[in-house]
């Protein structure tokens, strides 16, 4: 035999032996766990990543971690391309420990977090976990960097996106809140930091997992979640469109139009804006309908619908062009801001501007709620943090007030002077004013020709700022999309600059 061929077959022992390591570890739970897995709806780490990825593009990092009793230490995790595009997934096994987090686990899930900032690259991890595995106090192990403190520093550097398609608790749950999207599946999905025998026992709370945890608590009231959907193939689907909307990471800008919206980039009238849109401002009507018209078809994805209502916040394309929106939506409060609404917004704005998106901005508010309830809650902080974020966010800024905007209604929807818009437009009838004038001139105990002034100047449209050049141009409701169009197109210089990560200096409020 020559050394060749010798060769070959000194090979053969070792591969045998890696196939063998490689097809325990990817064995999962083992066909009767899989086969109840999936009995009761739920699809399996594996193929939720397969879903999730281009065809046959996921890379396996740590496929043999773990001590091989546990496959892949109940963690499966690795690279893969979406749309052509790369990024880092991570997928919690409940079929193996309950998909609770060993120390081989631990190391991967801090592995692909610090992959995602020194690659540049997005971060999809998908929960389905117990948590820190109850055993990993029984063996020795040296300190390390984990995975929540690599995640916390990818704030702002690469879009980064957390699936809760069961429940998960503890340290697994904590990934969701430090991620800038969050879906869940609306079935047997919750997010705790502790299960319902953990609250029972420290604190005799009777709960179930939905009760503490789902989808009513934390995409209702909490806000950590921002979308819910039936089931896991539609989360993944919409993994895949949100991402569609961000650069990989925020040294690029966000990616021009894609076919799905290649349709729908010209300039058009939007007549039925004024069947939408009563100029009554006391009247109702949905800001939704009127976002649906304005965008390319088809590219509305509204994110945390269900949560602070009175203000929507989306991505959409306009021309092409990704692009942040902040509405006020006169249906919830008419319109008036609430504190889950701004911090709701503030949020959002910080996260779109952190990757270059443009703002644009509706206004059509009486204010920020007013009342005991509304302080106590923490109005004032919040709606000055929502000030504050879309003031320093260095993206075009195009502000248009729909109908009426007072006091810092105004001011947290960017009409302010100075506030660094590309372009600020209103609409015919539109008012502004530090409180409605009616209500101003009663708390200021002025005269009756006095007060008549004040509600003539307020009845008299935006003629007077117009005429100062608060407004850059009053435009009839039909050119909406064609005037923000023109003021994308005044920004385009913008990107003849190369972009990195915004610097942070200061602090929110």
């Amino acid at each position: 035999m020559d050394v060749k061929s010798q060769n070959r077959q000194d090979w053969a022992p070792l591969l045998q032996t890696l196939a063998g390591r490689r097809k325990n570890a990817r064995s999962m739970g083992g066909p009767e766990k899989l086969a109840r897995h999936r009995a009761a709806g739920r699809v399996d780490a594996r193929t939720r990543i397969d879903e999730l990825l281009d065809p046959g593009s996921f890379i396996e990092i740590g496929t043999l971690a773990g001590d091989g009793s546990t496959p892949a230490d109940a963690f499966v995790a690795g690279s893969g391309l979406i749309d052509g595009r790369p990024l880092l997934v991570g997928s919690e096994d409940f079929s193996v420990s309950g998909g609770s987090i060993g120390t081989a686990a631990a190391t991967k899930r801090a592995r692909i977090a610090m992959l995602a900032q020194q690659e540049r690259l997005p971060l999809v991890m998908m929960l389905e976990g117990a948590g820190h595995r109850a055993v990993n106090g029984l063996f020795p192990h040296r300190p390390a960097p984990n995975d929540l403190q690599a995640m916390s520093e990818l704030a702002g550097l690469v879009p980064t996106v957390a699936v809760v398609t069961g429940p998960s608790a503890g340290h697994g749950a904590l990934t969701a809140p430090l991620s800038d999207f969050v879906v869940m599946v609306d079935a047997d999905a919750a997010l705790f930091t502790a299960g319902p025998p953990l609250v029972r026992a420290s604190t005799g709370e009777q709960v179930t997992k939905s009760e503490l945890g789902g989808p009513a608590v934390h995409a209702v009231d909490s806000g950590v979640v921002h979308n819910v959907v039936a089931d896991v193939e539609e989360a993944l689907a919409l993994v895949r469109r949100y991402l569609s909307y961000f650069p990989s990471s925020a040294w690029n800008r966000p990616p021009a139009t894609t076919a799905a919206f290649g349709h729908d980039l010209d300039e058009r009238d939007l007549d039925d804006l004024l069947d939408i849109i009563p100029p009554n401002p006391r009247k109702s009507y949905d800001m939704r309908e009127v976002l649906e018209q304005l965008v390319d078809a088809g590219s509305l994805l509204e994110i945390q619908p269900e949560h602070g209502g009175s203000i929507i916040t989306a991505l959409a394309r306009l021309g092409g062009q990704v692009v942040a929106i902040v509405a006020n939506q006169p249906l919830v409060l008419a319109g008036a801001i609430d504190r889950a609404a701004a911090e709701k917004a503030a949020r959002f704005i910080s996260m779109t501007s952190a990757f270059h998106l443009p703002l644009v901005q509706l206004a059509d508010n009486p204010g920020v709620l007013a009342g005991s309830v509304s302080e106590r809650a923490g109005i004032l902080r919040a709606s000055a943090r929502m000030f504050a974020a879309q003031h320093r966010a260095q993206v075009p800024k195009l502000h248009v007030t729909v109908r009426k905007a007072f006091g810092f209604g105004s001011s947290v929807m960017g009409q302010n002077a100075f506030g660094g818009q590309t372009v600020s437009l209103a609409f015919p009838g539109a008012m502004l004013g530090g409180i409605p004038a009616g209500v101003g001139g009663d708390t200021a105990k002025e005269d009756e020709q006095t007060r008549a002034a004040l509600i003539e100047n307020e009845n008299s449209g935006p003629w007077r700022l117009a005429g100062t050049v608060t407004y850059d141009e009053v435009i009839d409701p039909c050119q909406l999309r064609n005037a923000l169009l023109g003021g994308l197109r005044m920004a385009r210089g913008r990107d003849a600059s190369p972009v990195e990560p915004n610097r942070h200096v200061g602090y929110l409020p």
